[in-house]
């Protein structure tokens, strides 16, 4: 069992732990690829050179799976990454281990005698402390003719994948996360031509903080990759949160923290039989090291995770508020999305004054001044100053009437305004922001908005992987699925009329997504994925209340074009806001 900072500071080296069809050697590219096997072997058995692997097919899908596990028989998937947990703003203390930390694995997912096929490579979602690579690939691959082959990939979390400050930078390395990522797309490159798969023609795709995982990657060392690890990127509702710079004071306090959890304090450190806390923490056990990244992850403010990506001069150069700008990016084409209703799981459900509401931003930006507090009021105002507890929630049509500033089904005054600037500030904004680096340089991006009420964060995922939930369509179910499929095969995500429109209504009326204009900062348009119609039925929600969603039978698509920059009451130009504040917020 590896421990985590002894693999931090020889992080070179965290490439040799990934496996699946996939345990790649200590250098991966130090075996010469291997063809396919002859005719008289198993098409399940796959040689890469430093070992054999042997998938399972599905039966029925057809498609052969090489999950992350060990041994050689590649039918189970490997074990997830120790999870480190959102906070819920109280103190959590556990002291057992809570996984494994040898969790470098990646899954493949291979239509049979696929032949040169476009690839999907999945980084999944979780706030860089949670999730893990096992999402099911089969049922997009099969909704798309088996056209394309899929893998999805582990990488360490929390304290694991993100602990920073000057001594891991000098001592080891910071982002350790986002480089085991960036060594998987590696091993694509190296060896998915064996499971049938074209290295150069790779998408790159992830949700929430698989979605920033995205953006960092089409971000890495300045941009200045070109198409080397991918040719396109999907990033849906990608998670920006503050990025510091690796030795910044809000990382080391985390570093310390995390120190102190793991008995590491600066007596036991420096006088002791070590040199440096680093040293220290090198010679603590799995166990207490796992226990210490989730106790202090778990311990933060409310929505928060205690260990993320920072900007470290090398890896990640800049902050993507202000790389992006100057579309300083790798890779070609871009699908960016975000939801309706992002931001009400991760922020307090008790704003419902506006003292309440600055107090709020005062803890969520602690590097603002009042003025700067004073401006995000003037560019989020509100409908009332005080709640009624009793008010009606309704999901806005986004270029009429209420706006999501002060209106969803979720959340109406002060509370919905908090909702949508974490909504704004953390996912959205930074879809405007990827949309716009693609946006020409001989790039092209699309974008699009998830409105399925209640569309909050994290309920598109369903609709492009399946299961559809009941909220999902089987019209709509395929049309999203198609959109994604055509991305992945074709460089774009036009869809047919037929299919758009709803394939059970054979309606073929002209609609925008068969013709899906790109983004650009003077056309900036994107497709509104919608249905209507349907029986109703309530769910619980964040804070408590029901909410009303819509099933089968009597759902029709309803996707539409929407100017995105004066959409929900001008977010593009509250985009802009935020881009101006990035060096303060930061991000």
């Amino acid at each position: 069992m590896r421990h985590l900072l002894k693999l931090i500071s020889i992080c070179a080296l965290a490439i040799t732990t990934v496996s699946s069809a996939a345990v790649l050697p200590s250098n991966p590219f130090e075996n010469t690829l291997k063809k396919r096997q002859s005719s008289g072997q198993n098409s399940l058995t796959v040689d890469l050179g430093y070992s054999v692997y042997i998938g399972v097919q599905n039966t029925t899908t057809g498609i052969n799976n090489f999950k992350g596990s060990s041994p050689i028989q590649a039918n189970r998937f490997g074990p997830q990454c120790p999870q480190s947990p959102l906070s819920s703003g109280t103190p959590v203390n556990v002291t057992a281990g809570l996984s494994d930390e040898d969790c470098l694995y990646l899954n493949v997912y291979a239509p049979a005698n696929a032949s040169s096929l476009p690839v999907l490579v999945w980084i999944h979602g979780g706030g860089y402390g949670a999730g893990n690579g096992q999402e099911n690939l089969n049922l997009i691959i099969a909704a798309n003719n088996n056209s394309f082959v899929g893998v999805s990939i582990q990488y360490r979390l929390g304290a694991f994948g993100f602990l920073s400050s000057d001594e891991v930078f000098r001592e080891g390395v910071v982002n350790a996360g986002i480089l085991d990522q960036f060594f998987a797309l590696q091993w694509v490159q190296a060896h998915i031509s064996l499971f049938g798969g074209d290295p150069t023609r790779v998408t790159i795709s992830g949700e929430s903080a698989g979605g920033g995982s995205v953006m960092l990657q089409t971000m890495t060392y300045g941009g200045t990759m070109g198409t080397s690890l991918f040719k396109n990127a999907i990033a849906a509702s990608p998670y920006l949160p503050l990025q510091y710079g690796y030795k910044d004071w809000i990382p080391s306090q985390a570093y310390y923290a995390f120190a102190v959890q793991a008995g590491c304090t600066p007596t036991t450190a420096y006088g002791g039989t070590v040199d440096t806390i680093f040293q220290c923490l090198l010679k603590q056990n799995t166990t207490t090291l796992q226990a210490a990244s989730f106790n202090v992850s778990g311990s933060g403010l409310f929505g928060t995770w205690g260990f993320l990506p920072v900007t470290d001069g090398v890896f990640i150069q800049r902050l993507p508020s202000q790389q992006l700008v100057q579309k300083q990016v790798n890779g070609l084409n871009l699908l960016i999305g975000n939801n309706a209703n992002e931001g009400a799981p991760f922020t307090p459900q008790n704003i419902n004054t506006e003292d309440a509401l600055v107090a709020w931003l005062a803890r969520t930006f602690p590097s603002f001044t009042d003025d700067d507090l004073a401006k995000i009021l003037l560019y989020y105002p509100s409908s009332n100053t005080t709640d009624d507890p009793n008010a009606t929630k309704f999901a806005t049509l986004g270029n009429a009437g209420p706006t999501a500033l002060n209106e969803s089904q979720v959340g109406t005054g002060q509370q919905q305004r908090a909702d949508n600037i974490y909504a704004e500030t953390t996912f959205v904004c930074p879809s405007y922001w990827m949309a716009e680096s693609f946006s020409d340089k001989g790039r092209t991006s699309y974008k699009y908005q998830y409105s399925v009420p209640v569309a909050t964060h994290g309920a598109d995922v369903t609709g492009y992987f399946g299961p559809a939930a009941p909220d999902q369509g089987p019209d709509f179910e395929l049309a999203f699925t198609t959109i994604w499929g055509n991305f992945i095969t074709k460089d774009n995500p036009s869809i047919s009329n037929a299919v758009a429109n709803g394939a059970s209504s054979n309606n073929t009326s002209d609609n925008p997504a068969s013709s899906w204009p790109p983004f650009n900062i003077y056309a900036p348009f994107q497709i509104n994925l919608n249905e209507t119609g349907g029986v109703p039925f309530s769910i619980p929600s964040t804070g408590g209340a029901n909410v009303t969603e819509f099933e089968e039978p009597g759902m029709t698509n309803d996707i539409t074009l929407v100017n995105a920059y004066t959409w929900e009451g001008g977010r593009g130009f509250r985009c802009d806001f935020w881009r101006s504040m990035g060096v303060i917020v930061p991000e």
